[in-house]
């Protein structure tokens, strides 16, 4: 632990009612200005890397071009359709938004500061189990999106619905699997605490395989490209907010930016250090003590807000079988064996074995490659002509409804084959004079 460092949470509790009212409201400020600014960045870069220009009229570079975005969605008329269950239909947007802002309260933004002559953490709340509870609040959110698809009373935004109940039942298990290894090297589950508990060294660097599985789940958990399947344009028209418009639409934006920028300040506070500074600037005496902490955990969460637009620019969606299946069989079965590959490691530390922490990163980079040879097993390059073709016909409308084929029907689709030749009957083989001779008798 750092002299700046806090474990326990006597520091909590204490502040006077106004100190706390001006934590609550930079809280919102930093996670709305936080929202705009990764919208007008997200578009920015993406037009980068996709050799575009993107916004520039709206302001100088075109800075203003979110705010001028939300002014515009707000004005929007709000469209109700007819046929939905109304009260359940206005209230899933709050149920979403809400608990996206709820989560921030245990996220520690730095140490002990002053403000206005009071000592007090740069961190709303902490708890003893800090981390569940945001696990817990962020998986009520999830409510938000299901009962606004089955609310739509179409079939697309419950098919959306659907599969985000489906994406947090199999990610947030593997995400929770991932923090196990951070509670057993910390000692705690407050946040604040494990802070403190990385200032000899951080977790990402001992838990290489929990920092991964973490990533990975909580782009899954956010339903961001590559997985935002609960959206996906090209299936589901706009997925659960399809019937959605005006300020309903924006909360459901909101919610997703939001949430992006919890699960990184939780990368960053659980796996690489939070608010204490990185190597070569923790060498500095004060280099991670009062505000300046708050801007080395601004970098680290802007990082991971580069890493969810750096995915959504590059990869391709995946189909739902393979999302689900690398969930399933691959992330779970992996997080519980690396669970107990620490937990054996740590018994055999505490118990005054030496060269454990070698044994750790072995297993680590063990894990770590299986995960990714893995993702690239279930991914893998689709078929190319002239593979194999599936002797399995495959009508896609045979239901009376358009299915998609399944995985090993695809190249069938490719290739169809050339309808039968009808041969003619006997009675259709009559000359073209004799033919022609008919239709004048006829006549």
């Amino acid at each position: 632990m750092t002299s700046d460092g806090y474990s326990d949470l006597s520091a909590f509790g204490i502040d006077p009612w106004w100190l706390m009212l001006i934590k609550v409201l930079a809280v919102f400020v930093f996670l709305v200005v936080t929202v705009l600014a990764a919208i007008y960045l997200e578009r920015k870069v993406i037009a980068w890397m996709q050799m575009r220009v993107g916004p520039n009229r709206v302001g100088p570079l075109g800075m203003l071009q979110s705010l001028a975005d939300g002014v515009k969605i707000a004005l929007k008329e709000g469209l109700i359709p007819a046929g939905v269950d109304k009260p359940i239909f206005l209230l899933a947007p709050v149920i979403a938004v809400i608990p996206a802002f709820m989560a921030f309260a245990v996220i520690p933004f730095g140490p002990e500061v002053s403000i206005f002559g009071y000592r007090t953490p740069l961190q709303l709340t902490d708890l003893n189990v800090g981390v569940l509870y945001i696990l817990a609040v962020t998986s009520i959110g999830v409510y938000g999106i299901v009962l606004a698809g089955w609310s739509s009373g179409s079939t697309y935004p419950l098919l959306g619905g659907l599969r985000s109940t489906a994406q947090v039942i199999s990610y947030e298990i593997a995400m929770a699997l991932s923090f196990v290894g951070v509670f057993l090297f910390a000692g705690t589950m407050s946040t604040s605490g494990i802070v403190a508990a990385q200032s000899e060294v951080w977790f990402v660097f001992l838990l290489a395989p929990s920092f991964l599985i973490y990533v990975i789940s909580m782009v899954g958990e956010t339903n961001r490209a590559p997985f935002d399947l609960p959206e996906a344009e090209g299936e589901l028209v706009g997925g659960f907010h399809t019937e959605y418009s005006s300020l309903r639409f924006a909360m459901f934006m909101l919610a997703e930016y939001v949430n992006m920028t919890t699960v990184s300040a939780l990368a960053a506070t659980l796996f690489l250090g939070g608010w204490q500074a990185p190597l070569p600037f923790s060498l500095i005496d004060g280099a991670d003590s009062g505000w300046w902490a708050l801007l080395w955990f601004v970098i680290k969460v802007w990082g991971f807000m580069f890493l969810f637009i750096w995915l959504r620019a590059t990869l391709p969606r995946l189909r739902y079988d393979q999302f689900m299946g690398f969930g399933w069989k691959v992330l779970i079965p992996v997080s519980l064996a690396w669970v107990m590959a620490v937990a054996s490691i740590r018994a055999f530390s505490n118990a005054g074995y030496d060269g454990l922490t070698i044994a750790l990163v072995t297993a680590g980079v063990i894990a770590a490659a299986v995960i990714v040879i893995a993702l690239r097993a279930r991914i893998g390059p689709r078929p190319r002509r002239g593979d194999a073709l599936d002797p399995a016909p495959f009508d896609p409308v045979a239901g009376g409804f358009p299915v998609p084929p399944l995985p090993h029907q695809r190249a069938a689709l490719a290739r169809p084959t050339a309808p039968p030749r009808r041969t003619p009957s006997p009675e259709n083989t009559a000359s073209p004079q004799r033919t022609a001779s008919e239709e004048g008798r006829n006549a």
